[in-house]
């Protein structure tokens, strides 16, 4: 069964805001108190959060749709709906999380690190955060916003000081498993680790990490037997160490040209040109092994490189080979440069900036694109006449129909705001008059400002009495 996973394919879904509540206070001897409609919960993030007890993305490759919990409505007696709850994925440090569209979203390394991989959507405002001077009684609430929904990709590159690269057979995870604690498995046919495999090393005053990067081939910067798997594990180590085979039994091999086989792989896959190199000549144990090692290291040393016999089987130079190691890291981590702490840059936008675009994309169909529109447009009921006239009312004001004009729209034009996908499209009319204004004035509800039926019949007797009271002022019982 596997149990280390380095990709995987993530569907992450936020939770959606809750919707405002429509509402009018009722009481005895009050049946008109005002609105009281509350306001609707935020919903849930998606966060991806770096936890060092976390080595693989198992969880997320059996389990690949994650979703946070939806913001609750609001209610009544000005009660807002409770906020959704974050969900928190923990990921293992190095991970890099990629769009759909292959593009790096976030590169998650060091402890705490967090990315918000989805925003929760914005509670609907209630009734009586939308009443007004001139709207004292609206009749509608906007709709919670849908929370943010998309396809990401997980893909774990390990974090390790030291990288064995090599070809397969060469020895690299006997020489992980003498190196430290780790255990991976060894066996006598090529690919017999398919994950890398993680040790840490002691030596002396320094501890360093060293990683078993599966064996590379020719061709793997193209992928060719799962390359780029393995050689996205490399680009995190500050040390590489090229272990070559002495012992090996295809006699179309050779320890030199297996060197020059990976360098050209590693220069291909790009990027590793300026890590420390250390060629280790291993299998030193057998004698045709030594005598091969004896033979090419004078070629080796002359390139530059520092040259170690080993043998993961008597123990033969693994002390020296560690140290010599634990100064390469020690070099390498003295040269890199200090982490600083991340700064928090606020952009605000500028004052005058409407936020939208208004594109002609065909004869009689403009298009309005901008943050504030696009949020309007999915928080309005259209099945409420005031909330669409509230809508237009916000739209005129933030300057869209002047835009459409100053394009080229008239009357009977399309227009869709949003994108292809969720736009929503109306025919456009100039001073856009939304069927609210049948109401009355846009916002009013005339119920609070008609008078009571018994009030008014209260009303009407003392205006009869009152006439009846003037007649008989004026009579006069001396005449006729």
């Amino acid at each position: 069964m596997t149990t280390f996973v380095d990709r995987v394919e993530l569907y992450v879904a936020a939770g959606n805001g809750g919707h405002g509540c429509a509402s009018v206070h009722r009481e005895k001897f009050k049946p008109l108190g005002g609105p009281d409609g509350g306001n609707g919960g935020r919903g849930g993030d998606v966060v991806l959060v770096v936890d060092p007890d976390v080595t693989t993305l198992l969880d997320y490759h059996h389990s690949p749709h994650r979703k946070a919990t939806n913001g609750r409505p609001g209610e009544g007696g000005h009660r807002s709906g409770a906020d959704g709850k974050d969900l928190v994925l923990p990921v293992p440090d190095g991970t890099v999380v990629l769009g759909k569209n292959g593009e790096v979203l976030a590169d998650m390394v060091g402890k705490g690190t967090v990315f918000v991989a989805g925003q929760g959507g914005r509670g609907g405002l209630g009734n009586a955060a939308l009443a007004s001077p001139r709207r004292k009684a609206p009749g509608f609430a906007l709709l919670g916003e849908p929370g943010e929904a998309r396809d990401i990709v997980l893909e774990l590159k390990t974090v390790a000081d030291v990288a064995l690269v090599g070809y397969p057979s060469a020895g690299k995870s006997s020489l992980i498993s003498v190196l430290s604690a780790a255990k991976p498995k060894i066996a006598d046919y090529p690919f017999t680790t398919l994950v890398p495999n993680l040790g840490v090393v002691t030596a002396g005053s320094t501890v360093f990490t060293i990683a078993d990067v599966p064996g590379l081939i020719p061709g793997a910067s193209q992928g060719k037997g799962l390359g780029l798997d393995f050689l996205r594990h490399v680009e995190r180590c500050s040390v590489l160490v090229h272990v070559l085979d002495c012992a090996t039994l295809e006699s179309q091999r050779d320890p030199v040209s297996d060197l020059d086989t990976i360098e050209s792989e590693l220069t291909q896959y790009g990027g590793l040109d300026d890590r420390p190199r250390v060629v280790v000549l291993n299998k030193v144990d057998i004698p045709d092994g030594q005598d091969l090692a004896d033979i090419i290291r004078p070629d080796l040393e002359a390139r530059g490189y520092p040259v170690h016999e080993v043998s993961a089987v008597s123990r033969h130079g693994l002390k020296e080979l560690s140290y010599a190691l634990a100064k390469s890291v020690s070099e390498a981590r003295a040269a890199r440069p200090e982490t600083e702490s991340t700064r928090v840059v606020i952009r605000p936008k500028a004052v005058d900036d409407a936020g939208f675009t208004v594109t002609r994309e065909a004869e009689g169909l403009y298009r309005v694109r901008g943050e504030k529109p696009e949020r309007w447009v999915r928080q309005t009921d259209f099945n409420n006449d005031e909330a669409v006239g509230y809508l237009a009312d916000r739209l005129n004001r933030l300057g869209v129909e002047d835009e459409l004009m100053k394009a080229g729209a008239r009357e009977g034009d399309g227009v869709a705001i949003g994108g292809e996908d969720d736009a929503v499209v109306f025919d456009w009319e100039p001073t856009m008059a939304a069927g609210a204004e049948m109401l009355g004035r846009r916002g009013e509800d005339h119920r609070m400002e008609a008078p009571r039926p018994a009030a008014q019949r209260r009303r009407d007797r003392e205006a009869e009495r009152d006439e009846a009271l003037g007649e008989y002022e004026d009579f006069d019982p001396f005449e006729g």
